[in-house]
């Protein structure tokens, strides 16, 4: 077991670039933010962990006027997921058999699931995205609209932009939630006020 919160942090994110780099490799399609990541990525030539990192950058700027507080983790993340997933990227091949294509994008829910509980179980700071939507709903919106809204319209962007949607967006959006709870209770580790609803990666 993990228990210390730095080290929860740092394996937890780096869990989360490999997990989401096997659901990029699998091109069964991807979560909504990575299906905008991936669309301003084919338009501007940058590598997906780039944009992921400016998109976040971004996001951070949305927090000033919502009042929200960085965390270490917020900052670490927001400065390190995307360099771990271009470099997931470089060292996995890119399986043609389709077979193999439904385990990296199982395998990689699975990682980012468990990549998601540790960072999130560390309490040093939601990802950028994450703070986005708890800082909305603080204004008294309900978090499950709030969260719906902010990824729907990162997937219909994404998808204008060219980012892939497929079947395993899907899969990614109603099983990532359960998964991350799974790993939480598994791990003994105390949850912390955050809700873990469909579609998150912690980003």
């Amino acid at each position: 077991m993990i228990d210390n919160a730095g080290s929860r942090l740092a394996v937890g994110i780096v869990l989360l670039g490999i997990g989401i780099a096997l659901t990029l490799e699998a091109r069964l399609g991807i979560s909504p933010f990575d299906v905008l990541h991936q669309g301003i990525a084919r338009q501007t030539g940058l590598s997906i962990g780039t944009v992921v990192i400016l998109v976040g950058l971004a996001i951070l700027l949305l927090w000033i006027p919502l009042r929200q507080r960085l965390g270490v983790g917020t900052v670490i993340n927001a400065l390190t997921v995307g360099a771990l997933i271009d470099l997931g990227v470089w060292l996995l091949p890119a399986p043609d058999a389709l077979a193999v294509r439904w385990l990296y994008l199982t395998g990689g829910i699975v990682v980012t699931g468990l990549g998601m509980g540790l960072y999130i179980s560390a309490g040093l700071g939601p990802g950028p995205r994450d703070g986005l939507m708890t800082g909305i709903a603080a204004r008294g919106h309900p978090i499950w609209l709030v969260r719906t809204g902010l990824e729907a319209t990162a997937l219909v962007i994404g998808w204008g932009l060219g980012g892939d949607v497929g079947i395993g967006t899907v899969v990614f959006a109603f099983s990532i939630g359960p998964i991350g709870h799974y790993f939480i209770e598994l791990l003994d580790i105390e949850e912390p006020a955050m809700d873990l609803g469909p579609g998150t990666a912690a980003e």
